[in-house]
C-alpha cells in the first residue's frame, strides 16, 4: 500500500477517534438527550464534525509525498487547522450548553451557560455560582420580595429577556419550590390535546410512574417534563409538545 494512502488512513482513523470522543462529550455530558434537539445543536455540530473529520485527512492525501522537504511543515499546518476548527466548534457548543433547568412560575426554562446573568452572582448561593460541566442541574427560581426589584426584573424580562430564570441569586432547590411545581402540574391526559395519542401512550409506557407534567421552554423546541407521584419529583424530559 502506498505511503500516501497509509498516511491518509492513519490520519482519518485518528480524526474519527477524536470525533467520537467529542460526540460523547457533547451529547452525553453537555447536551443529554433530548436537550440537544430542544436547543437545535445536533445538525450544526454533526456537520461541523463531519467537515473537520474529512477535510484534514483529505488535505493529507493531497500534500503527502515521501521525501518532500516541506512535508513536516505541511502536515503541521493541516493538524493545527483541524484542531483549531474542532476547538472553535467545541468552544461554541460549550458556551451554549444547557447549564440550568429552572422552574419559573409554571414551567421549566432551559438556561444556557451563555445566557446566565452574572450581575448578582455574588449574592447567589455558592452551589449556584458555577455552571456544571457534566450536564445541567435542576433548580427553581423565586420572585424577589422587594416590589421595586420585581418591577425592574419584569421590565428587563420584557425588553431583554432577562427574567429570574437567568439569575442565580434567585435559585433555590426543587424541594423549596415543590408546592409551586405541584400547583402547576398538569394531568397526563392533557398531553393528548397537543400530541398524537399513540405517541403519548408509547412515551408514557417508558415512564409508568409518571403522574403529571409541566412544560419545558427551550430556544428551539419546547418539550415536556414528566413528574412522579409527588407531582414535584422530576422523572424525565420527553419529546412531546406542551402546547400548540
Amino acid at each position: 500500500m502506498p505511503l500516501r494512502i497509509k498516511a491518509f488512513l492513519l490520519h482519518f482513523s485518528c480524526s474519527v477517534l477524536i470525533a467520537l470522543l467529542a460526540l460523547l462529550l457533547v451529547f452525553k455530558l453537555w447536551y443529554p438527550a433530548p436537550l440537544h434537539e430542544a436547543l437545535g445543536v445536533t445538525h450544526i455540530f454533526l456537520l461541523l464534525l463531519m467537515v473537520d473529520v474529512l477535510l484534514g485527512p483529505l488535505l493529507t492525501l493531497v500534500v503527502f509525498k515521501a521525501g518532500k522537504p516541506s512535508l513536516k511543515f505541511d502536515l503541521t499546518v493541516i493538524f493545527l487547522l483541524q484542531i483549531s476548527a474542532l476547538s472553535y466548534g467545541l468552544w461554541t457548543v460549550a458556551a451554549g450548553r444547557p447549564a440550568w433547568l429552572v422552574f419559573n412560575v409554571d414551567r421549566f426554562d432551559v438556561i444556557q451557560a451563555v445566557d446566565v446573568d452574572i450581575r448578582g452572582l455574588d449574592q447567589a448561593d455558592e452551589r449556584y455560582r458555577t455552571a456544571s460541566w457534566v450536564g445541567p442541574e435542576w433548580v427553581g427560581a423565586i420572585r424577589p420580595p422587594d416590589q421595586k426589584q420585581r418591577e425592574t426584573i419584569m421590565f428587563e424580562a420584557v425588553t431583554w429577556g432577562m427574567d429570574v430564570a437567568q439569575r442565580p441569586e434567585f435559585y433555590r432547590s426543587l424541594v423549596q419550590v415543590a408546592d409551586d411545581i405541584s400547583a402547576r402540574a398538569q394531568p397526563l391526559s392533557n398531553l393528548n390535546k397537543f400530541n398524537d395519542a399513540a405517541l403519548v401512550n408509547k412515551t408514557l409506557t417508558t415512564w409508568p410512574t409518571a403522574t403529571s407534567w409541566v412544560p419545558l421552554k427551550a430556544r428551539v423546541k419546547p418539550m415536556v417534563v414528566l413528574l412522579g407521584k409527588n407531582r414535584n419529583e422530576v422523572l424525565a424530559i420527553v419529546d412531546l409538545k406542551p402546547w400548540e
